[in-house]
């Protein structure tokens, strides 16, 4: 039996706890995915309406959490938009359609909120069959002007973006401390930190950018 809800205050330590052991040596050796879970929910860009859990069996096997992001055009005009991450599966259950129920759930609560745009940064392969599209056809950049290959968009209300071009800033939330991280990650039971294949694909993925 399949169940999405709301996070509860109960739930924390767990999604934490699954937060790391699907990130953990995915991108670095090691992760900080669930440090910035633990001070998401504090900060004022949370959006504890979008913070959703998915439950198998009556036991959570993953999460997704939602933040306020802004995009501004050229004229200074401001549009508040919605990102989100972490989103993570527990590992054993990965790549079997949970984390894809979770993400259109939340897409259809976010709609319903009146939310128009996502923007986020991934692996295209991963959210490409989700609606998401290339920043550059929706002509979003970040503050330099350029296209990063994974920053994504997808409209969750039609032709919400004109064209004009959009300048992409996130919540002042994404910048960690990475010796915070790292202490916190101290603090938890030990995982050993290695290297895979996934990093050196993240790292391409990061520094690409479009023309």
């Amino acid at each position: 039996m399949i169940k999405i809800r709301n996070e509860q205050e109960t739930d924390y330590k767990k999604v934490e706890e699954i937060t790391r052991k699907a990130f953990y040596n995915l991108y670095i050796p090691g992760c900080a995915e669930h440090y910035l879970v633990h001070i998401m929910r504090q900060h004022k860009d949370f959006l504890p309406e979008l913070d959703f859990v998915i439950e198998k069996d009556g036991q959570i096997i993953g999460n997704v959490m939602y933040t306020k992001a802004r995009l501004v055009d050229e004229n200074g005009e401001e549009k508040q938009i919605i990102t989100f991450g972490p989103v993570s599966i527990l590992p054993e259950y990965q790549r079997k359609g949970y984390g894809k129920m979770l993400l259109e759930y939340s897409f259809e609560k976010a709609a319903g909120l009146g939310y128009e745009v996502i923007v986020i940064f991934g692996n295209p392969g991963n959210y490409v069959s989700r609606g998401f599209k290339s920043c550059k056809k929706y002509n979003v950049c970040i503050e330099d002007g350029t296209f990063p290959a994974a920053m994504l968009v997808k409209e969750l209300k039609a032709d919400a973006l004109d064209g004009r071009k959009w300048i992409y800033y996130d919540s002042p939330l994404m910048q960690i401390d990475e010796e915070e991280a790292q202490r916190f990650d101290d603090g938890l039971g030990k995982m050993e930190k290695k290297y895979q294949p996934s990093q050196e694909e993240f790292y391409i993925h990061s520094h690409a950018f479009l023309k």
